[in-house]
């Protein structure tokens, strides 16, 4: 990959993208947001089928680099939309630096939700003119498009998720060794201040734990895509924003609240959905993946990859043949 800024990933490859920011309108739950997204789409052709694509933590659209260009050869429509808070996207706060809530007090415990996030999804998709369309999502992206395809089950065709179980069952079946593999999870949540004051200290040592020393990862990043992240979480917005996520699927959090009511309703996700995750991952040593989104999903297969957690940079060309096959 050559040297390429982050706004321009994938504009950099053979296919050309544009790459804008969509304004989202505000929520009733949010009403004073103003919310812009960055987003990397390939253009509207006709006859060509709308694919959404969400990256994970800590990362951005360019996880799709080398995935994009050929799903653009096969007549799709891809659109690649950094979620709110990460990469190019704006990080809206829910604190100030000196500690002080920014919005109401309600708004700020949905700010970062995945229904809000998942409601950005569905903003964008829209503004480019697609009522419904087709989602792989990996890591963070994967579970707001499992409350994507809760929320707007008519919106989501199909979808495929890459390397997650769903959150309540994770958090329920937490061990010392999930804690030990996954601590941003429990670092992220807590307090307001000393995550963001953590990561923003030393980012670049952040960035290769969670990616280049991550166990079981084989992805190769070259020190431009290296240097994007490290930028993004090195800023304290952006900081604030991914624990804001994290604190948002906490065990007290809003995610869970709403994961736990779907459950007692015996509400499932009706979208046709894919499963894969990496064989020499976390996940798929830790947890039955496939047996747990069968107890969320009506319709769902799937299987393991020879791979780390980072399949879309690990085995791009998996990817694309999933999508071949299972769209």
């Amino acid at each position: 990959m050559t040297a390429i800024a982050a706004t321009d990933a994938l504009t950099g490859l053979r296919t050309p993208f544009v790459v804008e920011r969509v304004t989202i309108p505000p929520s009733d739950l949010d009403p004073s947001l103003k919310l812009r997204v960055m987003v990397h789409h390939s253009g509207r052709k006709p006859g060509a089928r709308p694919l959404l694509l969400l990256h994970g933590h800590p990362q951005s659209s360019i996880i799709w680099r080398d995935v994009a260009p050929a799903l653009v050869d096969d007549g799709w429509h891809v659109v690649a939309m950094d979620l709110r808070g990460h990469g190019g996207s704006d990080a809206p706060p829910v604190r100030t630096r000196d500690g002080k809530d920014e919005p109401p007090a309600e708004e700020g415990k949905w700010r970062y939700s995945k229904r809000e996030m998942a409601r950005d999804c569905i903003e964008v998709m829209k503004h480019y003119g697609h009522e419904s369309f087709w989602v792989v999502a990996h890591d963070r992206g994967a579970r707001v498009a499992h409350r994507l395809s809760l929320d707007h089950p008519e919106a989501v065709k199909k979808m495929i998720l890459l390397d997650i179980a769903p959150t309540l069952p994770m958090y329920e079946k937490t061990d010392v060794r999930f804690a030990g593999y996954y601590y941003h999870w429990f670092m992220l949540i807590q307090p307001f201040g000393l995550p963001e004051g953590l990561i923003t200290g030393a980012p670049e040592a952040y960035i290769q734990r969670q990616m280049v020393l991550r166990p079981g990862s084989e992805a190769v990043f070259s020190p431009d895509v290296i240097a994007t992240y490290v930028a993004s979480v090195g800023s304290w917005e952006h900081a604030h924003a991914m624990a804001e996520d994290y604190r948002a699927s906490s065990p007290l959090g809003p995610d869970l609240e709403l994961d736990r009511k779907d459950r007692e309703a015996g509400r499932k996700v009706q979208t046709p959905t894919r499963v894969l995750w990496g064989a020499k991952g976390i996940i798929g040593s830790l947890f039955n993946g496939l047996e747990l989104w069968k107890e969320a999903c009506v319709d769902v297969d799937g299987h393991a990859t020879e791979s780390g957690h980072y399949i879309p940079e690990e085995r791009p060309e998996e990817i694309i043949n999933e999508v071949r096959s299972f769209f």
